[in-house]
């Protein structure tokens, strides 16, 4: 079993940047391919950035790209997001999860989702 656990979510301005990270323990990490998703009030989590097991490979949501990057450092149970250039639609609460099976980019194939980090980002 892992466990995940998000933070650095906080009120911030746009134009901003802000790194977010998630924190694993319980089991190997470096096995495991991990991924950013966003829930924004009244919509449904989107998936925004994922990193394969050793960070040679990430993939973004078109919507984020160029502004989000993903990385990790698998010595520290960790996975980061930085986002620059905040822009208010990126109010959301952020999650990190563990993939399981199927798409990379589908909500659904993921497993072990922390509690959610909130960003809120003010024009």
């Amino acid at each position: 079993q892992v466990q995940l656990v998000e933070s650095g979510g906080g009120l911030m301005q746009a134009g901003g940047s802000l790194r977010l990270a998630c924190a694993a323990s319980g089991r190997a990490f470096n096995v495991l391919t991990v991924g950013w998703f966003r829930q924004a009030p009244g919509k449904e989590r989107e998936f925004v950035a994922g990193i394969n097991t050793l960070g040679g490979y990430t993939w973004y949501a078109d919507l984020v790209k160029g502004r989000f990057t993903i990385s990790r450092d698998n010595a520290k149970n960790t996975v980061d997001l930085q986002i620059n250039s905040l822009k208010p639609e990126d109010t959301a609460v952020y999650y990190c999860a563990v993939h399981d099976r199927g798409s990379v980019y589908s909500v659904t194939s993921y497993a072990h989702w922390g509690q959610g980090t909130q960003v809120t980002v003010s024009s």
